[in-house]
């Protein structure tokens, strides 16, 4: 199993060679305008438009669901949906969905593996979703370390 790296940077500019996959969060009510999506739209328009796309076609778009938007011939970023709504609900929950968080990272690992890729992120799950840390990093170590997959995580 790979140990995560954690670095100092932009996770919109990965620092490795090979295929690298960004992966974040996205919330399943097409919004898209706040958080680490800034970075991503700020570098590149198509994630973005693909969400934006894949939202309005209601085709496979749910909690867990992930997709792949090329946006360099070696870097593809993973819009995952891994939070209900943008707010706090009625009790108090915040917008994360652990369980979305984690299958949509086992699908990420599959992806890697098939394309030999490395996966970069900032604290996924951890700005607006309102997710904690140390609940997201197991879920890493079981859907993609495990698989041998280099994981490299970037506090700007």
């Amino acid at each position: 199993m790979k140990e995560i790296i954690y670095l100092k940077g932009d996770a919109t500019n990965p620092k490795a060679g090979g295929n690298k996959i960004i992966v974040h969060i996205c919330n399943d009510i097409g919004g898209w305008g706040k958080g680490f999506v800034m970075a991503v739209s700020k570098r590149w328009r198509l994630p973005e438009q693909s969400y934006r796309n894949w939202y309005k076609s209601k085709e496979n778009f749910s909690l867990g669901a992930v997709q792949f938007v090329q946006v360099e011939t070696d870097i593809w970023v993973a819009n995952l949906i891994g939070q209900h709504k943008i707010n706090k609900d009625e009790r108090g929950n915040s917008p994360i969905r652990y369980e979305a968080v984690l299958a949509g990272l086992d699908k990420i690992g599959v992806f890697a593996v098939e394309n030999n890729a490395t996966v970069h992120m900032p604290r996924i799950g951890c700005g607006l979703a309102g997710g904690i840390w140390d609940q997201i990093e197991p879920l890493l170590n079981s859907a993609i370390a495990s698989r041998d997959i280099l994981i490299t995580v970037y506090d700007f």
